[in-house]
């Protein structure tokens, strides 16, 4: 997974980042992306898309990355934010800002299969990055540790929904949820699946 990266350093690019988002499908909470930039003679076994990694396997690999990575930095957009200019353009909108967030800067960013406007530097849009991509894969796996934490944060202030378990994606039992107690804060307005209108019509 880290041909690209090793060939992009020989020809020159020395800090080379990869950055992911998590949590574009979901009904309730924000969307958050990270920026890694790994370490060359650092090799982190293990790494891979976050969807394909069990729940403790991320939690260490974690550690590892946030502990070994030259740079990392996490960013999100909020659900308000999500209904206000769409979740396309604020998963955007996070992954600039992590990328920004990093200290130091990257020569080059590589992105899940595409571009993110507005970055001051080189960037290269890799098709299933997350699984072709050690820096992209440690980005995935970034964002969705801290996506995850912060959806159990909310299930603290709020249990009605399950939060904890399904982390705002829209299972039967949060749509069930939904249904009967209405968008709470931590919701997006601007989704609404067919699948929510059969629930409610049902209940």
């Amino acid at each position: 997974m880290r041909t690209l990266e090793n060939a992009l350093r020989r020809i020159g690019f020395c800090h080379v980042a990869g950055v992911d988002e998590v949590g574009r499908g979901c009904l309730a909470g924000p969307v958050v992306a990270a920026a890694v930039v790994l370490h060359p003679d650092r090799h982190i076994s293990g790494l891979c898309d976050s969807k394909l990694v069990p729940e403790s396997a991320r939690e260490r690999l974690f550690v590892r990355i946030t502990s070994e990575a030259i740079a990392w930095a996490v960013a999100a957009s909020d659900p308000r934010e999500i209904d206000h200019i769409n979740i396309h353009q604020a998963s955007l909108t996070a992954m600039r800002r992590a990328v920004l967030a990093l200290v130091p800067l990257p020569d080059i960013v590589l992105v899940d299969a595409f571009r993110v406007p507005e970055l001051p530097m080189a960037q290269r849009g890799v098709l299933h990055g997350d699984r072709r991509c050690s820096a992209i894969a440690a980005a995935s796996i970034v964002a969705k540790v801290t996506r995850d934490r912060q959806m159990r944060e909310l299930h603290s202030r709020d249990p009605r929904y399950g939060f904890d378990r399904h982390k705002g994606y829209a299972t039967a039992d949060h749509l069930k949820a939904v249904s009967r107690f209405g968008y709470s804060d931590a919701h997006r307005r601007s989704f609404r699946p067919a699948t929510l209108f059969d629930t409610m019509g049902q209940s």
